[in-house]
């Protein structure tokens, strides 16, 4: 009888270290990506989060960064700013996003008289179709920094002169969204702070963050928002989870379905265009998302993602029920897309395996 007990004991040891092998193997991608980045192949990271319901939590923090670490988002706050929109008019704040913008400034003189801005609506905000004499994604005319300078962003924006028809020209600048500061704060009586923390981050139990705001109070929605990289994940949780947090529904589906279809084809760009294993694919843009598919010859995998410069990205992996926060502090560097060949080279082939 000891013997075998004894056989059994030596039999459910091998087992476990069977496993354990598998297991070292089965995640050695991912060691790997860590020693890259930590003896410096990838420079400038500061946090890597993936998520997957079911399995643990990759979370590691690089160059004195930490989880308590609060990091700027930069441009990925545009995404968060089109799930605030959503929200606003799921509860019927805003009526649709063919609204004009001169029905919620109905002081602003320029909007009664300029023939193109009487046209522009909230959906050519969301598009980056304002029309306004604004482009910073080639730097041809960049107006962020002067409305920076300025004393009242909102009114800075509002303000700036025409070039386009609303709706004809895709330029991304950081004016149309930041209109929609003062957008929710003229629909909802609420500051677009206010309006964030009722109903988006505390439900989400988001507690630590810092906004950036204007001399007049505006908080700013295009970017330099503060926050600690779990939360990002906590965020593209909620898009993954079709705007459901714990059961409990945040945003309608119906607006995710309509702010990340990303129909708009950004004109020769790629964010895959410096991976050295990915074959580049186009790049298309939503309501401040974007979406672009990662090639391989092993793989072709559709991403979308949030992204703020310097390599602040949240991916959304829906075809893997994955999700991806990077934060890097490569700004205005090349070097911050290099989390698209960490996704292509380690990332994905460790969940591909998986499905």
């Amino acid at each position: 009888m000891k013997n075998i007990l004894l056989y059994l004991l030596i039999l459910l040891m091998s087992a476990t270290a069977i496993a354990q092998v598998i297991s070292k193997k089965s995640e050695s991608p991912l060691l790997e990506m860590t020693e890259a980045v930590t003896t410096g192949q990838y420079p400038g990271i500061h946090s890597i989060l993936i998520s997957k319901p079911g399995q643990p939590l990759h979370e590691h923090y690089f160059n004195g960064y930490s989880a308590d670490s609060l990091h700027d988002t930069r441009s990925s706050f545009k995404s968060i700013t089109s799930l605030l929109v959503g929200i606003a008019i799921d509860k019927g704040f805003i009526k649709n996003v063919n609204q004009k913008v001169a029905d919620f400034f109905p002081e602003n003189e320029s909007f009664k008289t300029d023939p193109y801005k009487k046209e522009m609506t909230l959906k050519n905000l969301l598009e980056m179709k304002s029309g306004f004499d604004c482009e910073e994604f080639n730097e041809t005319k960049d107006c962020e920094e002067s409305m920076s300078q300025s004393k009242d962003w909102v009114q800075f924006s509002l303000d700036l002169p025409m070039k386009d028809l609303p709706g004809e020209k895709w330029a991304y600048t950081s004016v149309d969204p930041m209109l929609f500061s003062g957008i929710i704060e003229k629909s909802t009586g609420l500051s677009v702070m206010d309006f964030a923390k009722k109903y988006l981050f505390a439900p989400l139990h988001i507690t630590q963050y810092r906004w950036t705001t204007d001399p007049a109070g505006h908080g700013m929605t295009a970017g330099s928002f503060y926050m600690l990289p779990k939360d990002a994940l906590k965020l593209g949780q909620l898009v993954q989870n079709n705007g459901k947090w714990h059961g409990k529904r945040i945003v309608s589906q119906s607006w995710l379905r309509e702010s990340t279809a990303c129909a708009i084809p950004i004109p020769d760009f790629s964010f895959s265009r410096r991976n050295t294993i990915g074959i580049p694919q186009p790049t298309y843009y939503g309501y401040y998302w974007y979406r672009e598919v990662i090639k391989t010859p092993e793989l072709e995998v559709p991403l979308l993602f949030a992204s703020g410069n310097g390599g602040q990205y949240i991916f959304i992996i829906q075809d893997m029920d994955l999700v991806v926060v990077f934060n890097q502090g490569n700004y205005n560097s090349s070097k911050a897309k290099q989390a698209f060949e960490i996704m292509a080279r380690y990332i994905l082939p460790t969940y591909k395996k998986k499905l």
